[in-house]
C-alpha cells in the first residue's frame, strides 16, 4: 500500500509534502517543461551574444606577466579566441584579503583544456603589481596564465570582476562581449549544482519553502540578510561562515600555509 500524499505521518513540518514516486514524476515533469523553456531562451539569448557588434583596439598593448612585458596578441596563443577573468586586486592585502568572490572564478577555472580544444585561449587578468601577483599565484596553486594590466585602459584593464571575451583576426584584435555579476556565475559549476540541492545556496536571498533551514548569519555588511550572494563566501578554520579576523575564501584553507592565527591585513572589499 502506497502512502497518500499529504498523510499527517508523512508530512515533514515546514518541508514540501512527501509523495509517491508517480505524483512526484508528474511535477518533475511540469517543472521539466519550465527548465527546457529556459534552456531555449537561452540558447536564444547565445545566438544575439555572437551578434552583438564588436570593438577594435590595439592589440600591442603590454600586458605584465611572469616573462614580463608581453603584447597581448599573445595571450591568445595563437589562437583565435580569448577569454579573460579580470580579477579584482587590494593592494598590499594578504592573500585571504584578496577578492572571495573573484576566488570562485579563479577556482573553478584552473584549466581551460575544454577551451583550448575549441580554439579558445584563457587567462587572467589583474590589477595588482605583478610581484604581489605572482606571490598570491603561488599560494593559491593556480596554472591558469596571470597578467598584470595596471594602468591599462579599457577594454584590456579598466574594471575587474568581469568575463571579456575577444576575437582576433591576424594582428587585429576585437572586443566582442563582457559580462559581470551573476552574468559570472556559469564559470562556477558549484553554483549550478548547488541550485539542483533541497536546500540551494543557503543565501539570505532565495526564495525558500516555509521553515526551510536559514541562510548561516555570517554578519555580511553586504545582501542584507543571511549570507549575501553566492560568492561571499568566507569561512574560519572550522569552516564556519564569517567574516571576522581569521575568515578567509573558503578554497584557501586547503592551501599549505593557511593557518587559522593569520588575520586580514585590511578588511576585504564589499560590493
Amino acid at each position: 500500500m502506497t502512502t497518500p500524499p499529504n498523510d499527517p505521518a508523512t508530512t515533514l513540518p515546514g518541508r514540501p509534502p512527501v509523495v509517491d514516486l508517480a505524483a512526484w514524476q508528474a511535477a518533475r515533469d511540469e517543472l521539466l517543461a519550465r527548465e527546457k523553456a529556459h534552456t531555449r531562451e537561452g540558447d536564444a539569448i547565445a545566438a544575439a551574444r555572437r551578434r552583438l557588434p564588436m570593438v577594435e583596439f590595439d592589440g600591442t598593448v603590454e600586458v605584465v606577466g611572469p616573462d614580463g612585458p608581453v603584447p597581448f596578441l599573445d595571450l591568445f596563443q595563437g589562437r583565435d579566441e580569448l577569454v579573460v577573468y579580470k580579477h579584482m586586486w587590494y593592494d598590499g592585502a594578504p592573500h585571504q584579503g584578496q577578492c572571495e568572490g573573484c576566488t570562485i572564478t579563479a577556482w573553478h577555472l584552473k584549466d581551460a583544456v575544454y577551451l583550448n580544444a575549441r580554439g579558445v585561449s584563457f587567462a587572467i587578468l589583474t590589477t595588482g603589481r605583478w610581484d604581489e601577483v605572482a606571490s598570491y599565484v603561488e599560494f593559491m596553486g593556480y596554472t591558469q596564465p596571470w597578467y598584470s594590466v595596471r594602468d591599462v585602459e579599457e577594454p584590456v584593464g579598466g574594471s575587474m570582476g568581469y568575463l571579456t571575451c575577444f576575437l582576433r583576426d591576424g594582428d587585429r584584435v576585437f572586443l566582442t562581449y563582457s559580462t559581470t555579476g551573476r552574468g559570472n556565475e556559469p564559470v562556477a559549476g558549484s553554483l549550478g549544482l548547488l541550485d539542483m540541492t533541497p536546500y540551494g545556496r543557503r543565501e539570505g536571498w532565495e526564495d525558500n519553502p516555509e521553515g526551510w533551514p536559514e541562510a548561516p548569519q555570517a554578519g555580511s555588511p553586504v545582501g542584507g540578510h543571511g549570507s549575501p550572494i553566492c560568492w561571499y563566501w568566507r569561512s574560519d578554520a572550522d569552516g564556519v561562515a564569517t567574516w571576522g579576523p581569521t575568515s578567509r575564501p573558503v578554497p584557501q584553507w586547503t592551501r599549505p600555509g593557511a593557518t587559522p592565527v593569520e588575520t586580514l591585513g585590511r578588511h576585504g572589499h564589499h560590493h
